[in-house]
């Protein structure tokens, strides 16, 4: 007939009869009348701050809650952010919920989640506090990137490097990265064919960096494939229109040719072109053996020219020794002497000299 309960320290109890809340029962004993077994004694701690029940509405309603607890019914559109204790503790999704201060320092911050994108004082905390990842998404925008931001397929934004989070449930969010230093795009094994029909395979390096990332995306599912693509067409055309042998002596305006092709296609893609350079040129074999034979026939026919400007300019030179000789009879003496101490240096040959001149004792030697 008369049922005892007992609820200890920082707890209470909620008394249901016929299965409606009647009301609290604080801390201490509790004897209850309950002839036909129609009383239910829920006890909950009041430490557990958040508390749900299915006739929370009716419990609100009663005006029961108004020394116990912080009524709160969230829409559809809002959440709340709980902070316990001067602690930031959970986000709390679309519900109703009574929040205990009887024991704990309770505060609660209601905030509308139509604006997707959230954005707070104590943003790190409460982004990496656990559970949050239930409502909310949370990106990152590494250093020397960029982001950009659609919402529910449309843009929104363009963001800097940083962690940013959106409300999960109210739009459909996408960030994108992109890279904003310069890249380097390898084309390489390029058939391609000359002017005088000649075919060869070229590899080229193409430096570039996104200048205008909502283009970038926008223009196209890969950007960087659209580029790769673009500068084979570019390669293709301008190879065509060059000889072999003037592609071979100057390949750089060959590649500014190029770049300045790609130009107007990069700037579409939201990109700039900074350099574009030729890496390696292969040329079939027997192509390359007949270019080895011309260069070789080409460097003997240098030589061969080199040789005889050499000769002839020796031949120059003694003439002109010849005809200073003659016209001055002393040089002409002392080139003998000249030439005397050099036979005398490779012999024992020993020369006294007389009355007559050098010359005689030279020739009586002899």
């Amino acid at each position: 007939m008369i049922r005892r309960y007992h609820i200890d320290a920082n707890h209470i109890g909620l008394l249901f009869r016929d299965g409606a809340f009647a009301r609290f029962l604080d801390a201490g004993r509790h004897w209850v009348l309950d002839p036909f077994g129609r009383v239910e004694v829920l006890i909950t701690s009041l430490r557990d701050v958040v508390f749900q029940h299915e006739q929370i509405d009716d419990i609100v309603a009663s005006g029961a809650l108004k020394d116990h607890a912080i009524a709160l019914d969230l829409r559809d559109y809002q959440r709340a952010l709980l902070w316990i204790d001067g602690r930031f503790a959970r986000i709390l999704r679309p519900g109703a919920y009574a929040l205990w201060t009887m024991v704990r320092d309770v505060r609660v911050e209601v905030v509308d989640a139509r604006q997707t994108r959230f954005r707070h004082d104590e943003f790190a905390v409460i982004t990496r506090s656990a559970g949050a990842e239930l409502a909310l998404d949370v990106c990152t925008v590494q250093r020397d990137h960029v982001g950009v931001l659609f919402v529910d397929g449309r843009y929104e934004d363009t963001v800097l490097p940083g962690r940013y989070a959106f409300w999960r449930g109210m739009a459909e969010t996408r960030l994108v990265e992109i890279d904003t230093r310069e890249q380097a795009l390898d084309v390489s094994g390029q058939e391609l064919m000359t002017s005088d029909k000649v075919t060869l395979r070229l590899n080229a390096v193409l430096t570039f960096r996104v200048t205008d990332p909502r283009r970038s995306i926008s223009s196209s599912d890969n950007f960087a494939q659209a580029l790769y693509r673009a500068a084979q067409m570019a390669l293709r055309e301008v190879v065509g229109q060059y000889e072999l042998d003037a592609f071979l002596q100057d390949k750089n305006a060959l590649a500014s040719q190029v770049q300045q092709q790609l130009a107007a296609r990069a700037m579409e893609l939201g990109v700039e072109v900074i350099q574009l350079g030729i890496r390696d040129i292969i040329l079939p074999g027997d192509m390359k053996e007949l270019m080895n034979r011309v260069t070789e026939a080409r460097k003997a026919a240098e030589a061969n020219l080199i040789a005889r400007r050499e000769e002839t300019a020796a031949i120059r030179s003694q003439a002109n020794t010849a005809k200073l000789l003659d016209a001055n009879p002393t040089l002409m003496r002392l080139r003998e002497l000249e030439v005397l101490e050099k036979v005398a240096g490779s012999t024992n040959l020993r020369i006294n000299l007389g009355d007559g001149g050098l010359t005689d004792q030279l020739s009586q030697l002899i």
